[in-house]
């Protein structure tokens, strides 16, 4: 063991996770600048630099002069090397998108859910048909495969019995075990993993990565479709964590939510309840639409591009949600004290840079002061397909924390522990 109870194999790995994950976002790189980048010294640099070649994970980039010496190896991560799927259970569509390992889209596939809605069984169907053709276009063998991201509306409980379970309230989902039907039946091997989590952590797991998030320590990602919710993302849960923001209490006694509770933001700062409250105040809704025309014809009617009058009823309505995401934005400052917080979501993303700096505004003025001086509101950067991306970043985030390893199968007959102990000795 090393001295502070980490074995040989532990610190390999590590030595690995932060090769990998700087030559992921800052590569390519040389075997020279990976030294100050990671901290390590140059022989473990190069040591590790050949594991990860060996490995086909790691390979050259071409070269860079150096300062009066030989030109320097640049490294890079092959983006053949691994390949994930990341599918988003959306409100309207189930979205499958294939990947390699630098997050390029090799294939997607969308099935629209239309009247069935979230239906336990149309959905299951909906992901595992959309597996096997995204499959079938890329023809990769099944070993290439890190994994599969799903993000899902709800509470995801994991549980060692069923795996993934998702409570999902505002959906009619009763502690479905959705891992477990996937894995019947499924196009995918055995030893392939699942990674499912709720819709608002993987957009904030793509926006931290890759979006309007990167850099910060402390930040809340906000989904704003038909329902709300928000990511958290701090230090100690560097990989985000859910929150049910959306059914916090904003009014007694108030309107009637879909989760069935009275009250909650998500009764009035949804896009849901967005569209029925402009009916009910008399606004001319389209008819056998999905939500996002509807909102977009809202949109039209409130700020009309020709000149033409405004309707006062749905400019009204995006007004009052404004104030209420205002309001509920400022309960994540003051429980949480962000130093960033960023909208998406495809009702945030169309509502756009016309509705924030009202939703701003609210958040500021009905905040604490001190933490609102320091947060800044923005809209995400990665636009609608984000819920993908980040689904997709599931698997490799795990890829990396393993140090670039699949997961191995569990043995059969455990192997001796003379060999285990051999294996775990830090030389002297």
């Amino acid at each position: 063991m090393a001295g502070n109870g980490r074995t040989v194999r532990d610190l390999r790995r590590a030595n690995r996770t932060a090769v990998l994950q700087r030559l992921y976002f800052d590569g390519p790189l040389s075997r020279f600048e990976l030294g100050p980048a990671t901290g390590l010294s140059s022989g473990s640099v190069s040591n590790v630099v050949a594991d990860l070649i060996a490995d086909g994970l790691v390979e050259e980039a071409g070269s860079v002069d150096s300062d009066g010496g030989r030109p320097r190896t640049l490294l890079r991560v092959a983006p053949t090397s691994g390949h994930m799927i990341g599918v988003d259970v959306g409100e309207t569509r189930v979205r499958v998108e294939l990947f390699d390992l630098a997050l390029t889209e090799l294939a997607r596939t969308e099935r629209p859910l239309e009247q069935q809605r979230y239906e336990v069984e149309v959905i299951v169907d909906h992901i595992r048909s959309g597996i096997d053709e995204v499959l079938a276009a890329a023809e990769l063998a099944p070993e290439r495969f890190l994994g599969v991201g799903i993000g899902v509306p709800g509470i995801v409980e994991r549980t060692a019995e069923r795996g993934a379970v998702v409570h999902g309230q505002t959906i009619g989902w009763d502690a479905v075990p959705l891992e477990s039907l996937l894995r019947d039946s499924s196009p995918l091997p055995d030893g392939v993993p699942y990674f499912i989590d709720n819709g608002a952590r993987t957009l904030g797991q793509a926006e931290m990565w890759f979006g309007a998030g990167r850099g910060a320590e402390n930040a809340l990602v906000v989904l704003f479709g038909s329902g709300v919710g928000a990511s958290l993302v701090t230090p100690e849960v560097r990989h985000g964590r859910a929150v049910e923001w959306g059914h916090l209490t904003v009014r007694v006694r108030g309107r009637r939510c879909r989760c069935g509770a009275p009250g909650c933001l998500e009764a009035y700062a949804g896009a849901e309840s967005l569209l029925a409250r402009w009916r009910e105040e008399g606004g001319r809704v389209p008819e056998d639409t999905d939500e996002e025309t509807a909102l977009t014809a809202m949109l039209a009617a409130a700020y009309p591009a020709d000149g033409a009058d405004a309707d006062p009823v749905a400019l009204a309505v995006l007004e009052e949600t404004a104030e209420y995401l205002g309001a509920g934005l400022s309960d994540l400052i003051n429980l949480f004290q962000p130093e960033r917080i960023l909208m998406g979501g495809w009702a945030g993303l169309q509502l756009g840079s016309r509705f924030l700096p009202a939703v701003r505004r609210h958040a500021l003025s009905y905040a604490l002061r001190h933490p609102a001086e320091r947060v800044t509101i923005e809209l995400g950067k990665l636009g609608p397909d984000a819920v993908t991306v980040g689904a997709a970043i599931l698997p490799l985030a795990d890829f990396f924390d393993r140090g670039g390893r699949r997961p191995e199968p569990d043995p059969t007959v455990p192997a001796p522990a003379w060999r285990e102990a051999l294996r775990d000795r830090v030389p002297r």
